[in-house]
C-alpha cells in the first residue's frame, strides 16, 4: 500500500478530438508502463468502434508508477474520460473518483462547447486543474491567443498552462512533474472502517462482472466479506487488482488507490454506479452520495429485419446493457414491423454507436425508427402519463395538456456564421437566452425542444458552419407546448407505425414532406389509393396514388366511340368496387425508408 503524499489521481478532459486519448498514451509510454513492444494508439480504447471514430466510449483507467525529479516514486491513477456530449454521464462518474483534472485544449482550436461543460463538472467536483495546451507544432497553433481564451471564457489563471505535442511527446516530462506538484494528494483515514465508492462495473466472460472501486477510507483485502450499502448485497473478494493497463493482481488497497475488484457477481444490475461498498462485519456511517442516475433523452425502436432474430436481438440487447448503465430497453411490438424493443439512449452518439454494435458484435440486421422523446400528458383527472409512442395517445376529450422536454443548448461558432446559426435555432421554436463573445467566437445559449434536436439539428448545425460550430447542452426539464398527434392514413387505415407528435405550427409541411415520401415508396395498385396526413379528423395533407390500369380497349378495332365508352366505363365500375374492398399492401421497405431518420 502506497503513502496518501505520495499518491496523484486526475482524469484528462477536453472536447472530442482534442488529444486526450493520445496524452494518454505518452504518459503510459514515458513512464514505461507498457513495453514499447506492446505500445498502440488509443491504447486504454479497447472497442473496435472507438478505434475506428477515434473517439473514447468508455472511460478507461490506468495506474502508472513516475519516479519524480524530487527523488520519490509516484502512484499517478490516470482516467481518461469522452469527450463527446453524449457521454458527460461517463465523465461525471470519473470526476467524482479523483481530485485533480488536466484540462486539454487544442491550440489550433481554442476553447470548445465540450470542453466548457467538462471544466464546470470539475470545479464543481472541487478539482484543481492544470491547463495543458495541446497540438503545438502545427502552424495554425495560437499558444497565447489560447491562453488569453482559457482565462476569459472559462475563468482560471493559465499563464503557467503546459505547451505540449502529444503526438510528437514534446512537453510530456512537464506534465508529469505538474501532475506531481500541482495536483492534491488525496485524503482518507487508514484505520478508519472501509468506505469505497463504486465508479464503474461491465461483464467480463471469464471473471463475472469486474467492479472498478476507488478507496476513500480504511484497507480492502483479498478474501474480506464486503457489503454493497444501497443494494444491500454481500460478495467475498476473490481477486483484487489495478490495471497497468492489463490486470494485475495486488493484496491490498489502501486510501486514495482505485482498482478493481471482482467477487463471483453474476448480474451488472447488482452493483449499481456509486454505491458505496463497505466490510460487511464494521460498516461505515454514512453512504457516499453517489451520482445522479442517467436520464436517456432519445428514445427509438430496434426492430429485427428478418423476424426470425427476434431471440438473438433479445440476447444480445441484454448483454450490451450489461455493461452500459446508460443503455434502457423495453419490449414493443408494432404492427407494421412486428417484435423488437424500444430502447433509451443518452444521444444520437450512443443511439449509432450500440446500433454499430449490435450490428457487428452480433451479425443481427436492424431496423432504427425515427428518433423520438418522451411526452408528458396531464389528464383532466390530474394524473400524469409519460408518453413514449405517439401510437398510445390516450384521447384528446380526457388530456388537459402536453408537456415536452427542453434543453439549454450552447453553441460555439465563429462571428461569420452566427446569423446562420442564429436562423436555425429560431426555425427549431427556440428562445435565446444568452448572446456573449469570447475573442472572434459568439458562444450562444438557446432554450429548445428536444424533439427538434434529436432529429437531424447537429447536423444542419455542422453544415451550416462548415463544422466549426461545437454545440452542447442540458436537460432543463418540461414545458406546455402545442403539441399534437400527426397520423397517416392509407386509403382511409390508419397506420399505427407512422403516427408522430409534432408542433401545430409544423405539422403541415412535416405531413407534406412524409405523404410525399410514402407515394415514392408504396407501389401501386390495381386502384387509386390515396395517402394522407391528418391532425384528429382534419386531414393536412394528402396525396394520390394513381391506378394500373390495362388497356381495355386494345381489342376494339374500328368500331363507334360507345362501344369503347361501354368497355372503360365498366372498368371504371370494377375499380371502385376494388377500391371499397381492396387492401393495401405497403411493403416492409417503405416502412424502412419513411422512418429512417433524414439524413
Amino acid at each position: 500500500m502506497t503513502e496518501l503524499s505520495r499518491i496523484r489521481n486526475f482524469s484528462i478532459v477536453a472536447h472530442i478530438d482534442h488529444g486526450k486519448s493520445t496524452l494518454a498514451d505518452r504518459l503510459i509510454q514515458m513512464t514505461g508502463t507498457v513495453a514499447e513492444r506492446d505500445m498502440q494508439e488509443q491504447i486504454l480504447d479497447s472497442m473496435d468502434i472507438e478505434r475506428e471514430r477515434g473517439i473514447t466510449i468508455k472511460a478507461n483507467t490506468v495506474r502508472i508508477e513516475y519516479p519524480a525529479r524530487d527523488g520519490n516514486t509516484y502512484i499517478l491513477n490516470l482516467i481518461d474520460t469522452p469527450g463527446h456530449v453524449d457521454f458527460a454521464y461517463e465523465v461525471s462518474r470519473s470526476m467524482r473518483a479523483v481530485e485533480g483534472s488536466l484540462l486539454v485544449v487544442d491550440a489550433s482550436q481554442g476553447v470548445e462547447a465540450q470542453t466548457l461543460a467538462n471544466v464546470y463538472q470539475a470545479i464543481d467536483a472541487g478539482h484543481e486543474i492544470v491547463p495543458v495546451l495541446n497540438k503545438i507544432d502545427l502552424p495554425a497553433a495560437e499558444p497565447d491567443r489560447v491562453k488569453e481564451q482559457i482565462e476569459d471564457v472559462i475563468g482560471i489563471d493559465a499563464s503557467d498552462a503546459i505547451p505540449i505535442s502529444a503526438k510528437s511527446g514534446l512537453g510530456i516530462p512537464e506534465v508529469l512533474e505538474a501532475i506531481v506538484s500541482r495536483l492534491p494528494a488525496p485524503r482518507g483515514e487508514r484505520d478508519a472502517a472501509l468506505k469505497a465508492m463504486l465508479i464503474d462495473s461491465y461483464y467480463d466472460a471469464y471473471l463475472g462482472v469486474v467492479v472498478l472501486i476507488r478507496v476513500i477510507d480504511g484497507v480492502i483485502k483479498k478474501g474480506d466479506r464486503i457489503r454493497m450499502i444501497r443494494t444491500g448485497g454481500t460478495y467475498q473478494i476473490d481477486r483484487l487488482g489495478v490495471f497497468k493497463p492489463a490486470m494485475q493482481d495486488i493484496d491490498a488497497l489502501g486510501p486514495g488507490e482505485i482498482g478493481f475488484l471482482t467477487a463471483q457477481i453474476k448480474l451488472v444490475r447488482d452493483t449499481r454506479v456509486g454505491d458505496t461498498i463497505t466490510h460487511e462485519k464494521r460498516q461505515c456511517d454514512a453512504a457516499l452520495p453517489g451520482f445522479k442516475p442517467s436520464v436517456p433523452v432519445v428514445f427509438c425502436g430496434l426492430f429485427p429485419v428478418d423476424t426470425n432474430d427476434f431471440e438473438p436481438l433479445r440476447d444480445a440487447i441484454e448483454k450490451l446493457a450489461l455493461n452500459d448503465a446508460s443503455f434502457t430497453y423495453e419490449m414493443e411490438t408494432s404492427a407494421a414491423l412486428g417484435f423488437g424493443f424500444r430502447c433509451g439512449f443518452l444521444g444520437l452518439l450512443h443511439l449509432e454507436v450500440i446500433r454499430d454494435r449490435l450490428e457487428r458484435e452480433y451479425d443481427i440486421d436492424l431496423i432504427t425508427t425515427a428518433p423520438s422523446v418522451i411526452y408528458h400528458v396531464h389528464m383532466r383527472d390530474g394524473t400524469l402519463v409519460e408518453l413514449h409512442n405517439p401510437a398510445d395517445m390516450p384521447d384528446l376529450t380526457y388530456v388537459d395538456h402536453i408537456e415536452e422536454p427542453r434543453i439549454k443548448a450552447t453553441i460555439l461558432v465563429p462571428d461569420d456564421y452566427l446569423g446562420d446559426v442564429l436562423k436555425l435555432c429560431q426555425d427549431r421554436r427556440g428562445e435565446q437566452l444568452d448572446l456573449t463573445y469570447a475573442g472572434s467566437r459568439a458562444m450562444v445559449v438557446y432554450d429548445l425542444p428536444l424533439n427538434e434536436v434529436v432529429f437531424d439539428f447537429y447536423d444542419r448545425l455542422k453544415s451550416v458552419t462548415k463544422g466549426y460550430a461545437s454545440f452542447d447542452y442540458q436537460m432543463t426539464g418540461y414545458r406546455e407546448d402545442h403539441l399534437v398527434k400527426m397520423q397517416v392514413l392509407v386509403n382511409d387505415e390508419p397506420v399505427d407505425a407512422l403516427s408522430m407528435m409534432v408542433h401545430r405550427d409544423r405539422a403541415e409541411g412535416r405531413g407534406r414532406q412524409l405523404v410525399e415520401k410514402l407515394k415514392e415508396l408504396i407501389p401501386r395498385h390495381m386502384f387509386k389509393i390515396p395517402i394522407q396526413a391528418a391532425i384528429g379528423g382534419r386531414v393536412i395533407a394528402r396525396e394520390t396514388l394513381s391506378a394500373m390500369r390495362k388497356d381495355v380497349t386494345a381489342k376494339c378495332y374500328g368500331g363507334d366511340a360507345t362501344r369503347k365508352r361501354k368497355l372503360l366505363d365498366k372498368q371504371k365500375a370494377g375499380k371502385k368496387k376494388m377500391r371499397q374492398f381492396g387492401k393495401v399492401e405497403i411493403p416492409q421497405s417503405a416502412f424502412i425508408n419513411a422512418l429512417k431518420m433524414d439524413s
